[in-house]
């Protein structure tokens, strides 16, 4: 096997004070993974179909302006909080939090400045790239200084994600990646021929706002019934579903890795993802809308793509009942996120 290669290179420079951006390319024989040290953003993932040709899979842009515009966080590492809490609010030590709203009633992603908008600080491993960044204490509204380490390291077909964090205060966390892909390669037009399945037994309803009612519901005769592998348009045709924007619940056995497979039938392509941690995030591009200009001048259209974001639940802070969504100061916040690219 021909070893990984790791190059690094300058993507752009900020407008504000001309900082640098740089671009870090992981390349084994089958995937080729570029990322960007603005929010440890993955901007472009080429990998084989069952011909051996490459594509692009993931959505994104050309250039550093793209990623610095208004733009659904694509590939960029998401917290403090990953998803939505209620209402911007939590308590916690007998103390109310207030952030940011910034999704309808509710505060998403770790609010308005959150760590995809940060630059992070590289550093180039034999297989991969470390970026850390230290999130001071109450920024976006979060308690405590909040020492941050994101690893990428690709090994043949597979990329692994993995975060740390230390704390000096008692905080809400959950770090993930939000990258949106598409198996026929990003530009194409949906991906409703592609194959999905989820192992999980049950799935977290919604409000009207997306916040987790509370309820752990059986993905039984539902559409959230992803054990067996289904084509994902049919899926959403048979139920008169809108698209998936949901968390499941996962019951991973030690030594299953992967939660998770999604398969385009006509490429060869499939991705597994696996986690350590309790949920992931299925996501079928909702509220994309062919506006933005993606790479290449592709337009990203609703449906265009999906993200699989392994995750705590949605608003656990708030929920007593779901799993523990807190890090205190002497534990370490340590979670492996594993993304295995292949093709038949």
């Amino acid at each position: 096997m021909a070893p990984v290669t790791v190059t690094r290179g300058l993507f752009g420079r900020l407008p504000s004070d001309g900082a640098e951006v740089e671009k870090f390319q992981l390349k084994s024989e089958s995937v080729t993974v570029d990322i960007i040290s603005l929010g440890c953003t993955i901007t472009a993932l080429q990998m084989q179909d069952r011909k051996g040709e490459t594509t692009d899979v993931v959505l994104g842009f050309d250039s550093l302006e793209g990623y610095l515009n208004k733009h659904p966080y694509f590939g960029a590492v998401v917290g403090r909080v990953a998803n939505r809490i209620a209402k911007g609010k939590f308590s916690l030590e007998g103390k109310e939090y207030q952030l940011a709203i910034n999704n309808g009633p509710n505060s998403i992603h770790g609010g308005i400045n959150g760590f995809d908008k940060k630059l992070w600080t590289p550093e180039v491993l034999p297989n991969g790239v470390r970026f850390s960044l230290v999130s001071e204490d109450g920024e976006e509204g979060y308690p405590g200084e909040l020492k941050v380490w994101v690893t990428y390291t690709l090994d043949r077909d597979e990329l692994t994600v993995n975060y740390k964090a230390q704390t000096s205060k008692t905080t809400p966390i959950n770090l993930t990646n939000h990258s949106y892909f598409n198996l026929a390669g990003h530009g194409a037009d949906n991906v409703y021929d592609h194959e999905v399945s989820i192992a999980a037994e049950t799935y977290l309803p919604v409000d009207d706002t997306m916040i987790p009612t509370g309820e752990i519901a059986s993905v039984q005769g539902t559409c959230f019934d992803l054990r067996k592998p289904v084509v994902l348009g049919a899926q959403l045709e048979k139920f008169q579903f809108p698209g998936f924007d949901h968390n499941f619940c996962l019951t991973l056995q030690k030594e299953q890795r992967y939660c998770a497979r999604i398969s385009h039938p006509p490429s060869g392509r499939t991705l597994e993802v696996g986690t350590t941690l309790p949920g992931i995030q299925f996501y079928t591009a909702n509220f994309l809308d062919g506006s933005l200009k993606g790479k290449g001048g592709a337009v990203y259209p609703k449906h265009s793509a999906f993200c699989l974001e392994t995750q705590n639940w949605p608003d656990a802070v708030n929920k007593p009942n779901f799993p523990d969504a807190l890090l205190r100061p002497g534990e370490e916040y340590n979670h492996t996120a594993w993304f295995k690219f292949s093709a038949a």
